[in-house]
């Protein structure tokens, strides 16, 4: 119920302060399981899809929002769990894994799950390969993928911002692609090669963006002095 209650409320005035543009929203499934798959420009493009979408739509999150203090990290923890995101270490191998089987829990009880295939954020713009995470989860689930394409979210909250900016973003919802007889009749890592590749050609489409050619790789911590 908090959930309904706070985005009765919330996302109209983000609304009417952001106005973003929206299309493609008859491509969410009302309800059963969906995978939202969408490019990933800016720490806040959860925000904007929670925000946008018909329906509530689980996502991954850094466990570091967590578990952040003082009164910023008490809202943006209250935040992430008003959202139903779900916390994982990236840096654990193990946990990396488990949080398939937790997206796989979220489409079993039919509810939507949002994912970024890129893996993290681009940080020059460019669209970046996407990672079979995506594909596994529709072959295991059999839930449609909604493609997600977003503008301008990088100038939303660029790296580095704290604070949300006054611009002006667009997010269109793609067709659904389903997983097909023919996907399964394959060997399961090619099926899982050409739904992601379907997918990524499909978020390049309603993003725009330059096609990378390669994987994002997250950026090297720096090191301990």
């Amino acid at each position: 119920m908090l959930y309904e209650a706070a985005h009765a409320v919330i996302p109209p005035v983000a609304k009417a302060v952001w106005r973003p543009r929206v299309t493609g929203l008859d491509n969410v499934p009302r309800e059963g399981a969906a995978i939202v798959a969408s490019n990933h420009l800016s720490f806040i493009d959860s925000v904007v899809l929670s925000m946008v979408a018909p329906r509530k739509v689980a996502f991954l999150a850094k466990e570091e929002y967590f578990t952040g203090t003082g009164l910023r990290g008490a809202s943006m923890r209250a935040w992430f769990e008003f959202t139903g995101a779900i916390p994982v270490n990236r840096d654990d191998t193990r946990a990396a894994i488990d949080s398939l089987q937790v997206a796989l829990d979220v489409l079993r009880k039919g509810d939507a799950f949002g994912i970024y295939p890129e893996g993290t954020r681009s940080r020059d713009g460019l669209l970046y390969r996407g990672r079979t995470g995506v594909a596994q989860l529709a072959l295991e689930s059999g839930a449609p993928i909604v493609p997600v394409g977003l503008i301008g979210t990088d100038k939303l909250q660029p790296v580095g911002s704290r604070l949300p900016k006054l611009v002006r973003i667009d997010v269109a919802f793609g067709t659904p692609i389903r997983v097909t007889d023919e996907h399964r009749a394959m060997p399961a890592g090619k099926a899982r090669r050409l739904i992601t590749d379907e997918v990524m050609d499909s978020i390049q489409r309603l993003s725009g963006q330059e096609p990378a050619g390669r994987y994002n790789d997250r950026p090297e911590a720096a090191p301990s002095p």
